[in-house]
């Protein structure tokens, strides 16, 4: 059994993979100050619930963009499953060819999202995340990551409002029944939804001029369901993508287990 996490700046998301299918997720909060041992009983307790023990873990592997989290990560695997994870790097051998000026500044997340699209839809695709920053990736047929854009998330975005200015509220992100708001909750949310949509919408028309037409488009993350929904493009709604693209990762560096 392979346990794959993906450690984003919100959440750590957990698959459970018994013979390459995904038999169970589950998501947790990012705590930067969390202990091995306070991870380790976490996942301990998650494996309960799906009737496993830590002895059914074969392997793990993980993705992260939260430097911090991994040494405890690490530790924890160790103690806890007795084995060594695998990270993934822009030098894991995923089989993409990252164009990055540097390759190391590449998301872990990015590379995972990029080899996963290209393995269930093919190429050339272009990935949105909408996580806590909302990220495009462009990755071409011949299996290149040519780069992408990175634009401030919807919760940064609620946030601020709320932080920088005397009298509006924190509101939470939802589709408004109409764009017009006739209130200030409903403004924020025409202004944070339809906002959103526009921008996402004129970040893939502008990426389709220069990757072709017949170019894919993929959406992934927290809000990507609501927002899919909205967009003047066509857009697949993956929510498992990045736990698809780790187990995909594994299977290659590890074709005997």
């Amino acid at each position: 059994m392979l346990l794959a996490l993906d450690a984003g700046n919100t959440n750590v998301t957990i698959g459970i993979f018994e013979n390459g299918r995904l038999a169970d997720n589950r998501r947790l909060r990012t705590v930067r100050e969390q202990t091995s041992d306070e991870w380790g009983i976490l996942l301990t307790s998650l494996l309960q619930y799906a009737s496993l023990t830590p002895k059914d873990v074969d392997g793990m592997i993980i993705s992260s963009v939260v430097p911090t989290i991994n040494g405890p990560l690490a530790e924890m695997a160790q103690r806890y499953f007795g084995i060594t994870p695998m990270f993934v790097t822009a030098g894991t051998d995923t089989g993409l060819k990252i164009l990055y000026e540097n390759p190391a500044e590449v998301g872990a997340d990015r590379i995972v999202n990029s080899v996963a699209a290209l393995h269930k839809y093919g190429g050339p695709c272009v990935i949105v995340d909408l996580g806590t920053a909302i990220t495009f990736d462009a990755v071409s047929a011949n299996f290149e990551y040519l780069g992408g854009i990175i634009a401030a998330g919807i919760g940064i975005s609620a946030e601020a409002l709320f932080s920088r200015t005397a009298r509006l509220p924190l509101v939470a992100f939802k589709k408004p029944s109409r764009v017009i708001g006739t209130n200030t909750v409903a403004s924020m949310q025409s202004g944070l939804y339809y906002g959103a949509i526009g921008a996402i919408d004129g970040m893939i028309e502008r990426l389709l001029e220069e990757l072709g037409p017949d170019t894919r488009t993929i959406a992934t993350g927290g809000h990507a369901g609501l927002v899919a929904g909205g967009l003047r493009h066509n857009a697949s709604v993956d929510e498992n993508l990045t736990l698809d693209g780790l187990q995909l990762i594994w299977q290659r560096t590890h074709p005997k287990s």
